[in-house]
């Protein structure tokens, strides 16, 4: 067990590309003692690997895998989504989604799998392959699938390649081997990573769409829960795909029937 926490300890620091001695300053520690936790020669309190796990963003579940191997139980809840303890928070996102309408809008977990949508995106991903939307719903494969948006993103060479660097970003932060599998699939269905032409807004790369009511300029806001100390919580993301001009910001109205009829009301 204390092997698989001096490895792992070992495994996040060289991940933050952090020196022992950047650690200790960090954790309130010395490079001597980081050094021992990291070879097995110390066994760190239960205190010290949680100032260690904090100094390294590491993730609060893999917090708690890292509390485990050092033989002591975990320290943040996981609630269910779907549970009591988490109404409030189902409550606000429900809120927050509705708020952005007429601009789509979700919430995803750490595997990118859809959570919670508003109108707005329904409507956007209405005509795309139905197994697709079937439980757990895979966003980055809805986006970049071609029975998913894939035929009609207009810039589908370069944008597919933001998206997969996003993935691969995240995997190598938290790695797993579902996430690495989704990304060499994706890979196999986009086009080849485009070396010219750049296509972009001078602040981003839009996601230009086509849809019944013209080409949409999208780009996209990611969101997190900042203080969570809940493992489910910290693992929620909102997405929110913003107009990048007028015509879209009154495209994407038309596109949600229900925004219209506020308007017209």
């Amino acid at each position: 067990m204390a092997s698989d926490l001096s490895a792992g300890l070992r495994g996040w620091r060289a991940r933050r590309r952090v020196s022992q001695l950047e650690l200790a300053v960090r954790a309130g520690t010395t490079q001597r003692y980081v050094s021992f936790i990291e070879s097995g020669r110390s066994v760190p309190g239960r205190d010290m690997i949680i100032r260690i796990a904090e100094s390294l963003q590491v993730p609060l579940r893999e917090r708690n895998e890292l509390l485990v191997a050092g033989g002591y139980a975990p320290a943040y809840d996981e609630s269910p989504y779907a549970g009591a303890g988490l109404a409030a928070i189902r409550a606000a996102l429900t809120n927050i989604l509705d708020g952005h309408r007429p601009y789509p809008a979700i919430v995803v977990d750490r595997r990118g799998d859809l959570v919670l949508a508003n109108g707005s995106f329904e409507a956007l991903v209405a005509d795309v392959g139905p197994y697709l939307l079937e439980d757990p719903v895979s966003i980055p494969r809805v986006l970049l699938h071609p029975d998913g948006l894939a035929p009609r993103i207009v810039n589908l060479a370069e944008w597919s390649w933001h998206v997969i660097d996003a993935l691969a970003r995240e995997a190598a932060i938290t790695p797993s081997a579902g996430a690495d599998r989704l990304v060499e699939e994706l890979i196999a269905l986009v086009p080849p990573r485009p070396t010219t032409g750049a296509d972009h807004l001078g602040f981003a790369v839009p996601l230009r769409l086509r849809s019944p009511v013209g080409e949409l300029r999208l780009v996209t806001t990611l969101t997190r829960f900042g203080t969570a100390i809940d493992v489910t919580v910290s693992e929620l993301r909102m997405e929110a795909f913003l107009p990048a001009d007028d015509r879209t910001a009154a495209a994407l109205r038309e596109l949600d029937p229900t925004m219209l009829q506020r308007v017209q009301v």
